[in-house]
């Protein structure tokens, strides 16, 4: 409006007009217009506020390193499994008796570089492969075959529960590397072993697949076990039956999610303010509660992963925001749209078309990410199929064995939107 004024005063031929024009304008009416711009700005600023993300304290950030090149120092970024970090060992007498009994024994997990469509071929195909035990005095061959490793879908699926117990949302946790372990179990081998022998290695020839095999690999993510203290004696709830539990936590950063990790009948629920958890339960006396912090992501230059990082994070922009909060699902292709592209990880794939066809029992591309949600209304069977077809972006070229994981995620998000429907992915 500034600059509508001062073009159309500049146009004016009589300077003394224009003099006394100016004076008007600059004295009484630019000042509205200020007045009117600032109190815009107020306003804006405040229904984005309003409609912020409010729940990117809990965005899961995940990564993978070397057993070697984990950092116990790192600023975010912690083991799924506590043990990951300790160099494996193997028990020979438990070797020996599997063996002389005929049982299976699970000896260590192997990280597959490769596709989805590839591991399921391989696991499918119950093939056996050859490996050498090697002791500080012989050498073994043995047989060994490979069943998927459950370990770290496990603990997604505890943390689920966690969110359930806390009355927080659930979202889909974007980690694809953790459907990629497998176990590798021992089957068979002529192993004569005595008490003064040690393991020194154990090797697994995977044939075609041994340029995918990743050994030593740790799976991260933001998420650190920690125990707080109460603030203080806990205080009678407001129903004179329970007890209110305060853990401040401005000692632990308040930028960051916490989540209060326990699981029995003591809990009823939890208040969050911006410096306190307040755990309201039946307990009468609690020192100190364990408690999951959701560690805020910092921009650093050290500490930095082999493998790309990660994460569920949706866009922080206010049509995401706003959708969101409204808690409603529009049926329509840009609903879906809309959820596809508020993730982050859509900057390597993109939604090309969305089709919908009569129920099937043949195998999708994609898996299900949410198979721990139960859903207690509708049954699987006979649901119509929703098929959202993805192409490539440029960018997502160096991560092509990740590919048919960062669609499941995307479509098991929509399938959380669309329950009447078996969502699945598929290559346009």
């Amino acid at each position: 409006m500034k600059d509508i004024v001062m073009d159309r005063l500049s146009k004016m031929e009589d300077l003394q007009q224009r003099g006394m024009l100016r004076n008007l304008m600059s004295g009484v009416f630019l000042g509205l217009v200020e007045y009117q711009e600032e109190l815009n700005r107020q306003l804006e600023k405040r229904v984005f506020a309003e409609v912020g993300n409010q729940e990117s304290k809990y965005d899961i950030y995940v990564a993978m390193c070397r057993r070697e090149a984990w950092d116990p120092l790192h600023e975010y970024l912690f083991p799924m499994k506590a043990g990951d970090t300790e160099p494996r060992k193997i028990d020979l007498g438990e070797v020996a008796a599997c063996l002389n009994e005929g049982k299976e024994l699970p000896l260590f997990s192997l990280f597959l570089e490769c596709s989805y469509p590839m591991i399921q071929n391989l696991l499918s195909s119950n093939r056996m492969f050859h490996g050498e035990l090697i002791t500080n005095q012989h050498r073994y061959a043995i047989q060994v075959k490979l069943e998927r490793d459950v370990t770290y879908i496990r603990e997604i699926e505890k943390l689920y529960h966690v969110f359930l117990n806390n009355g927080l949302p659930w979202k889909t946790i974007n980690h694809p590397y953790a459907y990629k372990f497998v176990h590798a179990v021992l089957i068979g081998g002529e192993v004569q072993l005595s008490e003064e022998e040690e393991v020194q290695e154990i090797t697994v020839d995977l044939e075609e697949y041994e340029a995918c095999k990743r050994t030593e690999i740790v799976p991260l993510w933001n998420i650190q076990h920690l125990t707080l203290k109460t603030g203080g004696f806990p205080v009678p709830a407001a129903d004179r039956v329970n007890f209110e539990h305060a853990l401040p936590l401005r000692s632990s950063g308040l930028q960051h999610g916490y989540l209060v990790d326990i699981n029995d009948d003591s809990i009823r629920y939890i208040k969050r303010s911006p410096e306190e958890l307040t755990v309201v339960s039946t307990r009468e006396k609690s020192d100190s509660w364990g408690v999951l912090k959701v560690v805020e992501p910092i921009s650093s230059s050290m500490g930095k992963q082999s493998y790309a990082q990660m994460s569920n994070r949706q866009r922080d922009d206010f049509i995401a925001n706003y959708g969101r909060s409204q808690g409603r699902v529009v049926r329509s292709k840009g609903e879906i749209l809309r959820i596809i592209h508020s993730f982050a990880v859509s900057e390597w794939l993109e939604l090309v078309d969305v089709e919908i066809r009569p129920p099937s029992a043949g195998k999708a591309l994609t898996y299900e990410l949410n198979r721990f949600i139960t859903d207690e209304v509708r049954v699987d069977n006979g649901k119509w199929r929703m098929c959202l077809k993805f192409s490539y972006r440029e960018s997502g070229r160096e991560l092509d064995y990740l590919a048919e994981d960062m669609m499941s995620f995307l479509v098991s998000e929509v399938q959380m939107s669309f329950p009447e429907y078996r969502c699945e992915g598929e290559w346009a």
